[in-house]
């Protein structure tokens, strides 16, 4: 029988004795564990319990939750084998990224210690005008209240870290609602901040439907924020019915790729089966879109066929595994929908696209069209498309042809060059010699354009946490 959970709410552990939601194991179907159903009701106590954590928190010395931080990060690198295990199981993630997605997380919550001992704010000179010469200007930053954070389920661990670390380190209180399909994870590390000290009210944990849920945190006054990551519909109406609270959004993209023929062209074919087919590519920040220069097209096509075919599909719990499952058949059929589409429409199935199990084997594609689902939305499975191109102005006209702008990579050994996408692509952040994967847990992240609005990473999610209180003194 699958184990029943509880949820965090007020510093007291609840809810096991009612209705609950089924987490399923995507790779075979199996139940994991029933996680309880967050009514209205839960929601309203939630809040309410969050209220009261926010009035501790804020008075909190700022040591204080910087300890509380290092000690979660402790924490996580220690049971970081259980977590893998907690999110292999529930996300379908290989194991190798499983671990190294503890293992980032403790690092995220690291970081989190060292900037709530640094947080600061800025003298103003106010003798730069002589209507305020003689006064005495400096600004604080002061924490901003309740906070929503909304998670989804593909890194649930760490972005529920990029939410909650900054926050608890700026002295806020929050209602975490994880992805219903991987609540497990967010229930491990409420376990952890719970033995790391936090105090009852800082963290509550509520879990259910967008509907349900995600509404009542969007529109609730007693908020000051909501920050989410997921797709960019639900990003738009968030910002529709949130009123004033303050937003942060990471919406989707189909981040593009563009390899110079200067390019190492070697190093880009390593990196770029990595950025385009880890976790099955659902990644905000997956490789989509690989832009090739027509001189070294046909060289790199063959080594990215080759490097892909190497990969190992099937079972995220074997430590061999490269690509586990979908997260689900849905998307999983979705995928291959977009797939037989696109192939209908002339494009060209160089390797992979095989359906095995609840798996999708990687596959490639060449011979695609700018309208072509698989290129101009956000496929979220693991399908790239290589195209060519003639020259890089061209490159960089097609990599910045979407809708979307959250991050980009460019191989190029030209200096110039790499200057002059930094300079034209309209992203969140611009990659030289490397995928537009890449990310670590202290840089400024978030996108452009549908890609959403504000900024993670915890220094600078911790701006968008905090409000600014000026002070003046009349000497």
């Amino acid at each position: 029988m699958a184990k029943r959970y509880k949820v965090l709410v007020g510093g007291e552990w609840t809810g096991d004795d009612r209705p609950g939601i089924e987490v399923v194991n995507p790779y075979d179907g199996s139940v994991i564990g029933v996680v309880p159903e967050a009514t209205n009701e839960d929601v309203d106590r939630a809040i309410h319990a969050a209220q009261a954590g926010f009035a501790e928190m804020a008075a909190l010395p700022a040591h204080r939750r910087s300890d509380i931080l290092e000690r979660t990060s402790e924490l996580i690198t220690r049971d970081r084998e259980e977590i893998a295990e907690i999110i292999a199981r529930e996300a379908g993630k290989s194991w190798k990224f499983a671990l190294a997605e503890a293992d980032r997380s403790a690092e995220t919550f690291r970081f989190a210690s060292l900037e709530a001992r640094n947080a600061h704010g800025e003298l103003v000179p106010m003798d730069a005008s002589p209507v305020s010469a003689g006064r005495f200007g400096f600004y604080i930053r002061t924490p901003i209240g309740v906070i929503g954070a909304i998670a989804p389920f593909n890194f649930p661990l760490n972005l529920v870290a990029h939410k909650v670390a900054p926050a608890i380190a700026a002295g806020n209180a929050l209602v975490l609602k994880p992805a219903t399909k991987t609540p497990l994870s967010s229930i491990k590390l409420a376990e952890l901040m719970v033995e790391a000290g936090l105090p009852a009210g800082a963290l509550n944990l509520v879990i259910g439907s967008g509907r349900t849920v995600g509404n009542r945190l969007v529109e609730d006054d007693r908020l000051a924020m909501v920050t989410f990551t997921g797709s960019p519909p639900v990003g738009v109406q968030i910002k529709e019915r949130s009123g004033l609270k303050r937003v942060t959004l990471e919406l989707g993209s189909n981040s593009p790729t563009i390899i110079e023929d200067d390019g190492d062209v070697d190093a880009a074919v390593a990196r770029c089966v990595v950025g385009s087919f880890a976790n099955s590519g659902q990644v905000c920040i997956s490789v989509q879109r690989i832009f090739v220069h027509q001189r070294r097209y046909r060289e790199f096509v063959d080594k990215f066929v080759a490097a892909t075919q190497k990969l190992k599909v099937g079972d995220p719990m074997d430590r061999d595994c490269d690509i586990g499952p979908m997260i689900s058949r849905d998307e999983l059929q979705r995928a291959v929908e977009w797939l037989e589409e696109a192939t209908s429409l002339g494009a060209r199935l160089e390797t992979g696209g095989t359906v095995v199990g609840n798996c999708l084997t990687p596959a490639i594609l060449s011979g695609v069209t700018p309208d072509m689902k698989v290129v101009c939305s956000e496929v979220f499975a693991p399908i790239v498309s290589v195209i060519p191109y003639e020259t890089f102005d061209q490159a960089l006209d097609m990599a910045d042809d979407s809708i979307y702008g959250l991050q980009a990579g460019v191989y190029t050994s030209d200096i110039n060059k790499a200057f002059q996408a930094i300079r034209r692509l309209d992203v969140g952040g611009v990659i030289i010699n490397d995928v537009p994967t890449f990310r670590v847990d202290h840089m400024p992240y978030g996108g452009n354009k549908q890609s959403g609005l504000g900024r993670e990473g915890i220094r600078y999610a911790m701006e968008e946490m905090t409000n600014i209180k000026f002070v003046c003194l009349n000497l």
